[in-house]
């Protein structure tokens, strides 16, 4: 058998039969993968694209305009949709992998070009399980508008724990520098500068562009990306019907967020 060298998460599986007077040999590391693990594989692949398509279905995307990844934490491998394939002609095979450090590890097509984002996200956020980026058309909206989403609601405030924030646009230099990778730290810095939880503020608007959620697995981020839709177009209604509403009351936000998250959670538990 011919080996290759195969980069994967920067470490290398050298070949035991390699006699230590001639040049190592490195082989990649899924030539050893265990039958589990392609299983693994296999099925994160079938939720990822499960969780692509429930995009359209809720109306949170035109053509191309979206993503979703799904990782497996103890493999540190990462799925994602491919980049520029229309979502009517995606299928599970089509998905992409990849590794903590951005490299794809498999897949025909290449992956989306949030990727870096996705990759900054999962290694800064390690609890998460999932990610969706989208431009939906209500919270691109505040997006544009340079704006949070104030919570003036229990519907905002069963699954964000204050306003849905809005981080700056990155400067000339951070775009020219990296723009998808710069695009994750940027959220992940504006939350810890804020000393926001991530578990507790599963999503952020990007100025001028976009939304990016994330939860326990790719399903959860996309149901975080539609309640990020749906409070955002609450919001937009309840300040042209109102102009000078005011947010919640905090003990209202407070009731509402604890009953469901927390160690005294009794909602929907």
């Amino acid at each position: 058998m011919r080996w290759q060298c195969t980069r994967f998460q920067n470490n290398y599986i050298k070949d035991k039969n390699q006699k230590s007077e001639k040049p190592a040999k490195w082989v990649s590391h899924s030539y050893f993968k265990k039958k589990e693990e392609r299983i693994m594989l296999e099925q994160l692949k079938k939720e990822v694209y499960e969780a692509n398509m429930l995009l359209p279905q809720y109306h949170l995307i035109t053509f191309t305009w979206g993503n979703v990844s799904g990782i497996d934490r103890e493999s540190g491998l990462f799925v994602i949709k491919p980049s520029g394939v229309e979502y009517d002609q995606l299928t599970p095979e089509d998905m992409v992998v990849v590794d903590l450090m951005g490299n794809k590890v498999e897949g025909k097509y290449n992956p989306s070009s949030d990727t870096a984002t996705h990759v900054v996200l999962y290694n800064r956020f390690p609890e998460i399980g999932g990610v969706v980026h989208t431009h939906s058309s209500w919270a691109t909206s505040w997006a544009q508008a340079g704006r949070d989403i104030p919570c003036y609601g229990t519907t905002h405030a069963d699954y964000f724990y204050g306003a849905i924030p809005c981080v700056r646009n990155l400067t000339k230099e951070e775009i020219e520098e990296a723009y998808e990778k710069n695009t994750g730290v940027l959220i992940a810095d504006d939350l810890e500068e804020k000393n926001k939880d991530y578990i507790a503020v599963p999503g952020v608007l990007c100025k001028n562009h976009g939304v990016f959620t994330w939860g326990k697995d790719a399903h959860e981020a996309v149901h975080n990306a539609v309640v990020v839709e749906e409070v955002a177009k609450m919001a937009a209604r309840c300040e042209m019907i109102n102009p000078t509403n005011q947010p919640a009351p905090q003990e209202l936000q407070d009731k509402h967020y604890f009953r469901k998250h927390g160690a005294n959670a009794y909602y929907g538990q």
